[in-house]
């Protein structure tokens, strides 16, 4: 049977803030766990990282691709068992056959809930041409009508962007984005309130050798891509090094069935939002993406324990 590793560190800085995650630690407590199961550390993770990094068996990690990179490079000398989930620049194919309608709600809870702050969020909408006008008149209506405000009042729809420099950067993405051409539709602006509250924006007239559909933002900016039917859009929405999640929005099950196996990401979705989830089943996605064992469900067991084989002759009597 296997049994749990030792000194196993989970890292997930941009999951879990203090406060729920000492919320979490007093749950823990108070329901029984053992001493030393769980232990939570806060810190600079330039400081504190090596340390955690070094005296662990097992390193699972949550954040940019960049120190993911570093992390992986710092364990594989250890040989430590490394499991990381990264970037995403998240494809959604809507095809000519699809419900404009339901394309419409899939887009727009992809992309723009959580204040597009999810590894999974939709960022690159690739829309067949057919359908593309009336897609993104649909869609920009859909936008005007989004709350912006306080995520603790019940009417709201989209929160604050985490941390002012988060809100520097997507602000900096909106600005590349029209200087590379793109056509601004809706959004773009820092709302004038107190916090970091960013308009949800998407761009369209976009291409995929834009920097905007390129680098992951981790914002509520989206941007449309016109493709000339399935197998264009599979080409797009694979011409990315980040291979996370994708979906497609159609009514033919052969179309689906196609964009399911040919889609380089880990998570595939079919009439659903790139960033919907199941914890009982794997997570993770392919190259800067994700690395290691996937997350969640049978998968995390398998990552967090030692198998080990015992072989037993016959002769004992006791």
């Amino acid at each position: 049977m296997p049994s749990p590793s030792a000194n196993t560190v989970v890292l997930k800085p941009s999951e879990v803030t203090p406060a729920c995650a000492w919320e979490l630690a007093d749950i823990l407590h108070r329901a029984g766990l053992p001493a030393g199961a769980f232990n939570l550390v806060n810190g600079d993770g330039r400081t504190l990282g090596p340390v955690l990094v070094d005296g662990a068996d097992a390193v699972s990690f949550t954040g940019s691709p960049g120190v993911g990179r570093t992390i992986l490079e710092r364990s594989v000398a250890r040989m430590t068992r490394v499991q990381l989930e990264l970037g995403g620049k998240n494809p959604l194919v809507v095809l000519d056959d699809a419900d404009l309608d339901l394309a419409v709600e899939v887009a727009l809870q992809g992309a723009f809930y959580s204040t597009g702050q999810r590894c999974t969020a939709t960022s690159r909408i690739i829309v067949d041409r057919r359908v593309h006008d009336a897609f993104v008149e649909r869609l920009v209506a859909k936008m005007s009508a989004l709350r912006v405000g306080d995520p603790l009042e019940a009417a709201t729809d989209i929160g604050p962007v985490v941390s002012e420099p988060q809100l520097a950067k997507d602000l900096h993405y909106v600005t590349v984005a029209r200087d590379e051409g793109a056509e601004l539709a809706f959004g773009g602006g820092r709302l004038d309130r107190d916090g970091y509250f960013l308009e949800p924006t998407l761009f369209v007239g976009t291409s995929n050798t834009m920097r905007i559909n390129r680098d992951e933002v981790f914002g509520p900016v989206a941007c449309v891509i016109p493709a000339d039917g399935l197998d264009h859009a599979i080409s797009i929405a694979n011409d990315s090094e980040h291979a996370l999640s994708s979906g497609i929005v159609t009514r033919g099950l052969a179309a689906a069935e196609i964009f399911r196996r040919r889609s380089r990401a880990g998570l595939v979705m079919v009439n659903a939002p790139t960033a919907g989830i199941d914890y009982h089943v794997p997570f993770g996605g392919r190259g800067p993406s994700g690395y290691g064992g996937r997350e969640q469900g049978s998968a995390a067991v398998e990552f967090f324990t030692e198998g080990k084989t015992t072989y037993i002759n016959h002769g004992i009597t006791g």
